[in-house]
């Protein structure tokens, strides 16, 4: 295994041919240093410098090893520049990832104010999906995603609620609480409730729905579902019910499937989430921008019923 401070020494040194110089270029004692570069030449198996009383000198060895390195040695400090300057440049492409459909209007919105603040950076858009809505941002697919919180994930940070809205009960309107104005938590005991397909991290699904009632009655799962329009589609059928985020009325309104407020239960919460190793200029910029956009729509709630 390469040992970089070994290589850092050795560089010193040949350049400066004096132990003294080198040690005090890399800040670092002189007795450290000659201890470092005996750690390489026992690595190498040979001796890589002349030393005397009077003067240091690059044996052969030590002048091909030289030549050697440096160009590669070069060449990692210019690759960890370019890379340090794209983390904190807020230029490129950010690829940002959304679930449903008002998170994708804020990104979208976000995307438009971003293009006039930082026109050097391309916003390119991905929606993701109930069964697994953080596997694109662990998988490196996507840089920042805004989906439902919470998010407890090793590895991902989050930032605060961006958007925050009331659940309703999706039901067919053939069943028995169709015609009902409100219903609360107890009335999912006894039916079936569709759970997301995949395997989503246990206190996800718990916020999304919860296993039993306020009075303890167990709530059932049913079959288990890819994406949202598949949700629709056996609900209207009459196989379950399902409590999901407000905003369905309005953008997904259909003729056999009614939509009734869920009283009792807590919103639905939505954040940004990023890799915590990954916090960019460009990561930075779309959070500092949707965090002032949400201020000005007037909070979380008003952000949803925009």
């Amino acid at each position: 295994m390469v040992d970089w401070q070994e290589i850092e020494a050795f560089l010193a040194v040949a350049d400066e041919l004096h132990f003294g110089r080198a040690a005090q270029r890399l800040r670092l004692s002189q007795a450290r240093v000659s201890q470092t570069i005996r750690k390489l030449e026992r690595r190498v198996g040979s001796p890589l410098f002349d030393r005397t009383t009077r003067r240091v000198a690059l044996t052969p060895i030590g002048e091909r090893l030289l030549d050697d390195l440096r160009p590669a040695h070069h060449a990692v400090h210019e690759a960890l520049a370019r890379a340090q300057a794209a983390g904190r440049g807020t230029t490129g492409v950010l690829q940002v990832g959304f679930l449903g459909p008002v998170a994708g209007r804020v990104v979208l919105e976000v995307a438009t104010a971003i293009r006039v603040s930082h026109p050097g950076l391309e916003i390119r858009l991905r929606e993701t999906h109930i069964d697994d809505p953080c596997r694109p941002l662990r998988d490196g697919e996507v840089d920042l995603l805004l989906t439902q919180l919470p998010v407890a994930e090793p590895g991902i940070d989050t930032g605060p609620v961006v958007l925050s809205e009331p659940r309703v009960l999706a039901v067919s309107t053939g069943h028995p609480l169709a015609r009902r104005a409100a219903v609360h938590l107890g009335d999912l005991a006894g039916d079936h409730t569709f759970r997301p397909a995949g395997t989503p991290p246990a206190d996800w699904l718990a916020s999304y729905l919860p296993w039993s009632t306020p009075d303890g009655r167990p709530i059932e799962r049913g079959p288990a579902v890819a994406t949202f329009q598949e949700l629709l589609a056996l609900v209207a059928a009459g196989q379950g019910i399902c409590p999901v985020a407000a905003h369905n009325v309005r953008y997904h309104p259909r003729p056999d499937v009614v939509f009734i407020p869920l009283t009792d239960a807590p919103p639905f919460e939505f954040g940004l989430a990023w890799r915590s190793s990954e916090r960019t200029g460009r990561v930075h910029a779309f959070i500092e921008t949707t965090s002032r956009l949400v201020t000005g729509w007037g909070g979380p709630a008003a952000a949803a019923e925009r």
